[in-house]
């Protein structure tokens, strides 16, 4: 009877500790949600201040947070008028008492273009992440200054349009079979 005490409580310890360990472990890192970082960057073209932020919570408070900008010549992004001279830009911040990133200035190359992508991480948590679609065009067009190019949606026109005449196609060859044997009987 003891020896079956002592076992059953060694059994009850080891499913303890088995279960515990990973939520211990897990504990210390910070999982902010996907959208906890965000940047005023739409319609943003070359040599353009944007701002981005982090939630509360999204870091522990008052950590150092790094916030690299990656795209074409992402090192001619500053920070504040902190120019880098790597081909990703990095700065450290520090997070506010609530665990927020408060809206940082970055400013973009003068020659940028493409999608840059801005992530801030830490060491307690996985940080967040925004993008920045850079318009190069002339257009005063505020589709085109957003980011939506009607030249590029051309193949899924013509590729819709060829699926609804194949559609249409069938139908009538359905609708003439059908006639042609109501009249054959």
């Amino acid at each position: 009877m003891r020896r079956f005490t002592r076992a059953t409580l060694t059994v009850f310890l080891l499913a303890t500790m088995s279960f515990a360990a990973p939520a211990v472990a897990n504990a210390s890192t910070i999982y902010p949600p996907v959208d906890a970082c965000s940047s005023d960057a739409a319609g943003a073209g070359p040599g353009d201040t944007i701002s981005f932020s982090c939630d509360a919570r999204s870091f522990a408070p008052n950590e150092a947070v790094t916030v690299t900008v990656t795209g074409e010549n992402g090192a001619g992004a500053t920070f504040a008028m902190v120019r880098t001279a790597i081909s990703t830009a990095s700065k450290r911040y520090e997070s506010d008492a609530n665990g927020a990133l408060p809206a940082i200035r970055i400013v973009l190359p003068s020659d940028a273009r493409g999608v840059y992508n801005i992530a801030a991480i830490s060491a307690s948590s996985t940080g967040g992440t925004a993008s920045a679609v850079i318009d190069t065009s002339d257009s005063s067009d505020p589709l085109v200054r957003a980011g939506f190019d009607g030249n590029q949606l051309m193949g899924l026109w013509i590729g819709a349009g060829a699926l609804l005449a194949a559609g249409a196609v069938i139908v009538i060859a359905a609708a003439l079979r059908r006639h042609r044997d109501r009249t054959d009987d």
